[in-house]
């Protein structure tokens, strides 16, 4: 169990979270009431405002906690913050990991590591800056929402909440042992040695979540009782699934899924992941891109279905649902259309 570099240890470790929205001001959180503490730095001012004055008040399905004031930081702070990192957890959007991961460079130390908690396959761009040896890939099932800075809405429960942490190379180290035993107070931490496939399967998943429920401004339980809906969810990951498998990717079971619960035909596959997201995070639950949507922000649906779009035409392999799914966001986008359940007719009569 060698690993790259010599990992980390000691009680005094340096522990970044970059990006402090639903997702990263959870994490935060959770670490910094497991004794930790975490240094938070966000674009976003009001919030890194509200976390070091009043801390974070987290709204669970099952109570509310109120997370203490947090070390939190603006980009600009970072200048003349004389700090180095031993573990930067990347909690940003997948569009946004290639300028942040520029950002924190020169903070993490020789022997430290960055784990991006996005969605998308953004591994390879985030070690393309950081390096292969200081990356280490993770999927997580952590569904949140935030609207009020200081304020999070956490859906999925804790008992759901679930990680999986790989090395790029596939191997078992002792780091993984050490960022299990960290982020085991985030979250049910698997292994893996097929991070990468980890990570195609999760997108799947995105693929058919995501973009799809919110073009029709609904949640995901809602959304899944929409007539037609879950045929059209099902038709966009049996499309990524192909794509997948063209690229040599190895599906992996996620969300603490068995291989046998999660099936080895692509249209049952699809059903389950489908099915079981919208189940861990319960009715009225916006997701992700949704919320940008109702903020008016840009979505990560370019690194998701748009992904497939263009990495199916590299291998020939046409992807009509995923690309239907990636035009009426960007209509959705550019203001042309809002969210609502008449856009899947109209997903379901573009051409393809």
């Amino acid at each position: 169990m060698d690993d790259p570099i010599n990992f980390f240890r000691n009680a005094t470790l340096n522990i970044a979270v970059l990006g402090a929205g639903a997702i990263g001001s959870n994490v935060a959180a959770d670490l910094a009431m497991a004794g930790y503490r975490p240094t938070v730095i966000d674009p976003w001012p009001a919030q890194v405002d509200a976390l070091r004055t009043f801390g974070l008040k987290v709204q669970l399905p099952d109570g509310e906690l109120q997370c203490p004031p947090l070390d939190a930081y603006h980009l600009c702070d970072m200048a003349r913050l004389r700090r180095d990192f031993d573990v930067v957890l990347l909690a940003v959007k997948a569009q946004d990991a290639r300028w942040m991961a520029e950002f924190i460079a020169p903070y993490v130390k020789s022997s430290g590591v960055v784990v991006g908690l996005m969605n998308g396959m953004m591994d390879d761009t985030i070690a393309g800056v950081i390096g292969h040896s200081r990356t280490v890939g993770c999927v997580l099932e952590l569904s949140a929402e935030s609207f009020e800075p200081g304020r999070v809405r956490r859906k999925t429960p804790r008992a759901r909440t679930w990680i999986a942490l790989g090395e790029l190379d596939g191997r078992m180290t002792a780091r993984l042992l050490e960022l299990q035993s960290i982020l085991s107070n985030v979250a049910h931490v698997d292994l893996t040695s097929n991070i990468a496939g980890a990570k195609w399967t999760k997108l799947v998943a995105n693929t058919i979540i995501l973009a799809p429920f919110a073009m029709l401004g609904a949640d995901s339980y809602d959304a899944l009782r929409e007539p037609d809906m879950l045929a059209f969810a099902v038709r966009i990951g049996k499309e990524t699934i192909a794509v997948g498998q063209a690229l040599g990717y190895r599906l992996e079971p996620v969300f603490g899924l068995t291989a046998d619960e999660m099936g080895d035909e692509p249209g049952t596959i699809a059903e389950k992941l489908a099915t079981t997201l919208a189940g861990h995070v319960g009715k009225k639950s916006r997701n992700a891109v949704l919320q940008d949507h109702i903020k008016g922000r840009r979505t990560e649906t370019n690194q998701l279905n748009g992904l497939v779009v263009t990495q199916g035409r590299a291998v020939g392999i046409a992807t009509p649902a995923n690309e239907a799914v990636a035009t009426i966001t960007q209509r959705i986008e550019r203001g042309e259309l809002e969210p609502a359940p008449t856009n899947l007719a109209l997903a379901r009569a573009l051409p393809g």
